[in-house]
């Protein structure tokens, strides 16, 4: 295990995650039940399926993709989604 990028990772996601509408999204379901277990429960595993896809997914795409190229193409694509959202009607 390499702690130093385990560390580096899970700062960058919780960092991320804070404000995020996942959080938000959680926070509605969870004040509209009383089974605020399975709303845990629901979240914990619906971010571990993203969490595992997208290692996946980033595992095989660096093999094929200069690690630098792919930090600078999601970016962009995060900042185009950021843009649409603002300017959609």
């Amino acid at each position: 295990m390499d702690w130093s990028v385990f560390t580096a990772t899970f700062m960058t996601i919780f960092i991320a995650e804070i404000g995020d509408k996942t959080q938000f999204a959680a926070l509605a379901a969870a004040s509209q039940t009383k089974s605020t277990y399975s709303v845990l429960l629901a979240t914990i595993l619906a971010l571990a399926l993203a969490g595992t896809m997208g290692v996946a997914f980033g595992s095989v795409l660096g093999k094929y993709i200069d690690p630098n190229k792919m930090k600078y193409a999601s970016g962009s694509a995060f900042i185009l989604m950021g843009a649409w959202i603002l300017l959609k009607k």
